[in-house]
């Protein structure tokens, strides 16, 4: 809501760019978004004028929450005695928080010879020295308030036959891992 007086009556009109730059604007002291997406998040400009003065203006931050979206994730193929990564990129609002698993067991930093790094939008399974027992696939998980989302990413040593477009990208897999995720995610608070 955006109210203005003045006399004459002033003219209120709403402004929003979008980064793909299309342009919102309506008339009146509301506006409304229904069926709100993330692309509509942003500032919101309200402008008040008469003829007489320079415009009035006053800016809103609309936020708009979502479950992760992963972006991006990278395999990779690592000699053996080497340091070998794995990344995994979510956009999410809130940010996401990020697990890793090999099958069904969940990686802690720090143990068995993974560090795990998360910075913003992006995590990194880091193996300082990779074996033999280290290669296969893992899922990089990413969660927020919003929704829980995963993608399936694998650690290949030289020579493997690899398809390197075979990173999944899934909303669900595996039930029992979900389930598991949830429930863990939802104590954490």
């Amino acid at each position: 809501m955006c109210l203005a007086i003045g006399r004459p009556e002033p003219t209120i009109m709403w402004r929003h760019s979008t980064s793909n730059g299309h342009s919102f604007m309506s008339d009146g002291e509301y506006v409304e978004i229904t069926s709100i997406t993330k692309e509509q998040s942003g500032v919101y400009e309200c402008s008040a004028t008469n003829d007489f003065l320079a415009p009035d203006i006053r800016t809103v931050q609309v936020t708009v929450n979502y479950a992760p979206l992963i972006s991006d994730v990278r395999s990779t193929g690592t000699p053996v005695g080497q340091k070998g990564i794995l990344q995994c990129e979510a956009s999410a609002v809130p940010l996401a928080d990020f697990a890793w698993y090999k099958e069904d067991r969940r990686l802690l930093n720090g143990l068995n010879g993974v560090k795990i790094e998360n910075k913003g939008k992006q995590s990194m399974l880091i193996f300082f020295n990779v074996s033999e027992e280290d290669y296969g696939n893992y899922t990089c998980v990413a969660m927020n308030t919003m929704g829980i989302t995963n993608a399936s990413i694998i650690l290949y040593g030289p020579g493997a036959v690899h398809d390197v477009n075979s990173a999944v990208l899934s909303p669900r897999g595996s039930p029992c891992l979900l389930l598991t995720l949830i429930l863990s995610y939802l104590f954490k608070f």
